[in-house]
């Protein structure tokens, strides 16, 4: 590991605090032999700390981040948002972003780093603005009375006449005006879009409207407008709608269609996903690119190693 890592541009590591320095592989020992390496660090709570030990998931550290209280229903206990908010973004992301940015400091400097990305903390970071909302007062911490919680009527879902459903969120006056024109909904809510008082009998007039027809009906409906309308599609759904198929969004690979890479890049398309050959990632082949020699690949080999 450690010759490996005098070659590496990154190292990722995914285990409890202090594991890789108990197997003599932590930053101290891999930036020795490699001073420009970029080591990354994933946990769930960080390196230190009372909880840095702890085992956790995303709807964990979305429950100590605050995060996971103000999603759902003013009527309804906490939804954990898939695994979408701690796990890929306040942790993936944000530990890709951290790598990047090391990678971009090394290009001037030369040095290395670690970069420690608690998922706890990568969740609270994309709340951030939340948190200057309710320092400003314009967000109360009652779940579901919130413009973007689901308390605003014009910025939550209603089912449709066929059980499906529709997902409403023309914030602006103008996209209201325009959704109020086509719903139908009556005048007085389009000048009071933002007074409280008026969001419990706007819901109930939105709601009885839209069940009224079903949800393709309402897509048709909108579909040419600005009022912010959309069809609640399904994943197999989504990979077949004309704007997703016209972007290429999803592609082939092997026997499961995913979504294509993202962002796009000037430089480059987006190319189907290829299986990489089962010689590509054999050890043997993996240990040449680094630099090591066929009498020590063969050793490590006869060892067993690769065999656990």
């Amino acid at each position: 590991m450690l010759r490996l890592a005098e070659k590496a541009d990154v190292v990722l590591e995914g285990f409890r605090p202090g594991v890789m320095e108990r197997l003599g592989l932590g930053p101290e020992a891999m930036l020795a032999r490699n001073p420009g390496l970029i080591y990354g660090r994933m946990t769930g709570f960080g390196q230190d700390g009372p909880l840095a030990g702890r085992a956790g998931h995303d709807i964990t550290y979305l429950a100590y981040c605050g995060v996971l209280h103000a999603i759902g229903h003013a009527d309804s206990r906490p939804v954990p948002p898939l695994n979408l908010v701690a796990d890929y973004g306040g942790g993936a992301m944000m530990l890709v972003s951290g790598l990047l940015a090391s990678l971009f400091q090394r290009s001037r400097t030369g040095r290395g780093e670690v970069v420690d990305a608690a998922m706890v903390e990568g969740a609270s970071m994309l709340a951030a603005p939340l948190h200057a909302f309710t320092a400003a007062g314009l967000w109360s911490e009652n779940r579901g009375a919130n413009l973007l919680d689901s308390g605003a009527p014009f910025y939550d879902t209603y089912e449709t006449s066929d059980g499906r459903h529709i997902a409403v969120g023309c914030l602006e006056p103008q996209f209201f005006a325009e959704f109020a024109r086509l719903l139908p909904l009556d005048d007085h809510f389009v000048s009071g879009q933002y007074d409280k008082t008026l969001w419990p009998p706007m819901r109930a007039a939105i709601a009885d409207r839209v069940r009224q027809k079903s949800r393709d009906d309402w897509d048709l409906l909108f579909a040419q407008t600005d009022a912010c309308v959309a069809p609640v599609l399904s994943l197999h759904e989504a990979k077949q709608h004309p704007h997703n198929r016209a972007r290429n969004a999803f592609v082939i690979a092997g026997t499961l269609e995913r979504p294509a890479p993202a962002p796009r890049f000037s430089g480059s398309q987006p190319t189907p996903a290829t299986k990489p050959a089962d010689s590509d990632l054999a050890p043997s082949t993996v240990l040449a690119r680094f630099g090591f020699s066929k009498n020590e690949i063969d050793d490590l080999v006869k060892s067993g190693l690769f065999d656990r």
